[in-house]
């Protein structure tokens, strides 16, 4: 029992790191009050190199928070998993604002459940550009959601057979809730930073 609550702690205050925060405060300005943390938020105001680097850190948070759990938890890895996707969307550091939780789950199903994290990258990456040329003129939804409501429930069929269910159920139903929040409460419309396009190849 100590032990679980050192990993969900840890990983909660892992988590709570969010890198496009972070980022941002440090060019003397916070980005939430223009966009949401995450990599797509952060390359719409800095550019990709911005993004890139924050995307890199926030998924090696589910990374480390995975390792802890597989060193002190092994078989309950998704309490890491929850608390680091926790941590990233509702992070303590900053007010509970954070991003969407999509970088730190994928970092942590690449340490627990690497096959399962494949699938659903596979997918993704098959259905986006599809649905860009396709659907998303008439169905006016971003392709990356479009793309993860189809990849999760892939993820969860593959989990049930190459492992990570508990831990994929724990990190996406924190997402949701996450989800929900944004649905109800819409953050500022993203507006680009001046100069931001420059940075773009």
């Amino acid at each position: 029992m100590p032990a679980l609550l050192f990993v969900a702690v840890a990983s909660y205050l892992l988590g709570s790191l969010v890198a496009g925060v972070l980022y941002s405060r440090a060019r003397g300005e916070d980005i939430r009050g223009r966009d949401l943390p995450g990599g797509s938020g952060t390359y719409r105001q800095y550019g990709v190199g911005a993004a890139i680097l924050v995307t890199a850190f926030d998924i090696l948070k589910g990374v480390l928070a995975a390792g802890l759990a597989l060193h002190f938890t092994p078989q309950a890895t998704w309490v890491a998993m929850l608390g680091v996707v926790l941590g990233h969307c509702y992070p303590l550091y900053f007010r509970f604002r954070g991003g969407g939780g999509i970088a730190p789950l994928l970092g942590a199903l690449l340490v627990v459940a690497p096959i399962t994290l494949a699938g659903m990258l596979g997918t993704a990456l098959i259905l986006i550009p599809l649905y860009r040329a396709t659907l998303q003129a008439s169905v006016k939804l971003n392709a990356v959601p479009f793309a993860t409501a189809i990849a999760v429930p892939v993820g969860l069929l593959l989990a049930t057979r190459y492992g990570g269910l508990p831990d994929l159920l724990a990190g996406g139903g924190a997402m949701a809730v996450r989800a929900g929040h944004l649905l109800a409460r819409p953050s500022p419309r993203p507006v680009p930073e001046p100069g931001a396009e420059a940075e773009r190849p």
